[in-house]
């Protein structure tokens, strides 16, 4: 596999879609990053970090609306690939649904959102965005 923040945020994605509660997926430091954010903005209900086997597993439990049965995630994408890398600088990271929605951003700092970003006065590579 050569992208596996697009696999991670494919199998989000594609869990959604399927109306499934509870989604597996291979887990790496950065993949743990973007769940926390994710679990923090409150797109995501909770998760789990397992350590079965050499790479562990993620158990992500997905949020959707008690009454209407629709997901928090309404769409979640890919901003910098292997092939296009997308930096910004500190004053260039873009807002997503203006300021509604969250874009992740991998700094020199750690992964963060593009709030938290701004705010610390850093720049970097914008990986994907969530609304």
């Amino acid at each position: 596999m050569t992208d596996p923040i697009a696999d991670y945020l494919t199998r989000l994605r594609n869990a959604v879609m399927a109306n499934h509660k509870i989604v597996d997926i291979p887990a790496s430091n950065i993949k743990k990053d973007i769940t926390r954010i994710l679990f923090d903005k409150g797109y995501i209900l909770n998760f789990k970090f397992e350590d079965k086997g050499p790479q562990g597993n993620i158990k992500i439990a997905l949020k959707y609306h008690p009454e209407t049965k629709t997901p928090a995630i309404k769409e979640i994408g890919r901003v910098s690939r292997p092939g296009l890398r997308k930096y910004s600088g500190k004053d260039d990271i873009p807002r997503v649904l203006n300021g509604l929605g969250v874009s992740i951003v991998s700094t020199s700092q750690g992964v963060m959102t593009d709030k938290e970003a701004r705010r610390l006065g850093v720049g970097g590579e914008v990986l994907c965005y969530v609304y």
